[in-house]
């Protein structure tokens, strides 16, 4: 039995193609992972009380942690985590009960708080809180507790939004090798 993957009241997370999870990552309930999507040693990602959704080659860095906004009297919907496509979810990142789009980058250990909205196509620097509610919109670098936009993209910036993640499918392609070999 793979413990790094494990149901909860039933639900199991599911899989796209060429997945990797670290063994030493976790990854408990509803959540689906997008085809080449990457999990890194130490990540956590609870889908217990919502739904997590992550898209295609995205990655989840070492120790980052996803978790949802369960439905109360506070919130009555609660919010579920959604990743979209080509997103970077850097080392000790806290991404919780919040919508992120397509080809973005969070910080090494920046949080992204419930109901916070970030469009496409933005930074979020290393270490950055983004606010409850908040929404960023796209075109941006944010840095800074609360965020705050710092300046618009550059081009080099926007070409990194391709290059990371296409690295890290590269990368996750060589461990999966190496199961493989190893299993």
């Amino acid at each position: 039995m793979d413990h790094s993957i494990r149901t909860f009241k039933g639900i199991s997370p599911t899989l796209g193609q060429q997945v990797y999870i670290d063994p030493a990552a976790t990854v408990i309930g509803d959540v689906h992972l997008g085809d080449d999507v990457s999990v890194w040693p130490g990540a956590i990602i609870r889908g217990d009380m919502h739904s997590i959704r992550v898209g295609a080659r995205s990655n989840i860095q070492d120790n980052a942690v996803l978790h949802i906004t369960h439905a109360s009297d506070y919130n009555p919907g609660g919010y579920p985590l959604q990743i979209g496509e080509d997103v970077v979810v850097g080392h000790g990142a806290i991404l919780h009960g919040c919508t992120l789009g397509n080809r973005i980058l969070i910080g090494n250990g920046a949080i992204v708080n419930d109901g916070a909205v970030i469009a496409d196509e933005v930074i979020i620097g290393a270490g950055c809180m983004v606010p409850p509610g908040k929404k960023l919109d796209s075109g941006f670098v944010y840095v800074g507790n609360p965020c705050k936009p710092l300046r618009e993209l550059t081009e080099n910036e926007r070409s990194f939004f391709s290059y990371s993640p296409a690295n890290y499918v590269k990368l996750k392609n060589h461990y999966l090798a190496e199961q493989e070999v190893q299993g």
